[in-house]
């Protein structure tokens, strides 16, 4: 990806990977990444590179996700400008919530002029451990904040989650039947439905 946004760009086709599994490809990301915020910060055209640079593959794929840094820097701001749907993992900790009043005013901004189309599809709460007052607590204080934007599938703390990537196997891989898969499958389900149901509604409001 370090290339697609060089200033001499290649081609997004060029850099996708297949992998094990049929139906996914990757984009795959390197540590230079980081040098980019200080790149393209002078340039004026910054965070449309990721839409032009998908734009001749788009129609090639399903679904295409970006794994953005925790960070609102131009590389997040190339994904929302990029995207339709965002959705936010918070994880159930004190403090993990303060971080979003800065993500949803820049979601704001994008939503008022460069992507418009751009919807919250949801909050989805990682690392819950149901055994903590802490975990509960952070989520009754979430659902109080974002509502029905919050998916009912909490992603639990499993150790199969920490184990898979450091045998380079996703957790549907390395430990299919463990309870950190199926917590991302029922997440999947949910995320595959409210963007189906935002597909039909905004189908209906064109043809309107």
């Amino acid at each position: 990806m370090y290339d697609v946004f060089a200033e001499h760009p290649t081609e997004m086709a060029k850099v996708i990977r297949p992998t094990k599994d049929p139906n996914l490809f990757v984009a795959p990301g390197k540590l230079a990444l980081a040098r980019l915020e200080q790149q393209l910060g002078g340039q004026f055209d910054a965070p449309y590179k990721l839409k032009d640079a998908l734009t001749p593959i788009a129609k090639d794929y399903d679904f295409i996700l970006f794994d953005t840094p925790p960070a609102l820097g131009i590389l997040t701001v190339n994904a929302l400008v990029a995207s339709t749907h965002l959705l936010v993992p918070i994880q159930a900790a004190y403090f993990a919530i303060e971080g979003t009043d800065d993500l949803l005013e820049t979601y704001g901004r994008i939503r008022s002029r460069p992507n418009p189309d751009l919807k919250l599809l949801g909050v989805v709460i990682t690392l819950f451990d149901k055994r903590t007052n802490i975990s509960r607590d952070t989520h009754e204080q979430i659902r109080a904040v974002f509502g029905e934007t919050l998916f009912k599938t909490r992603i639990s703390k499993n150790v199969r989650l920490e184990e898979s990537p450091a045998y380079k196997e996703t957790v549907f891989s390395f430990a299919p039947k463990s309870s950190g898969a199926e917590d991302y499958k029922k997440l999947a389900q949910e995320v595959l439905q409210r963007v189906q149901e935002d597909r039909v509604t905004r189908h209906t409001q064109d043809a309107a």
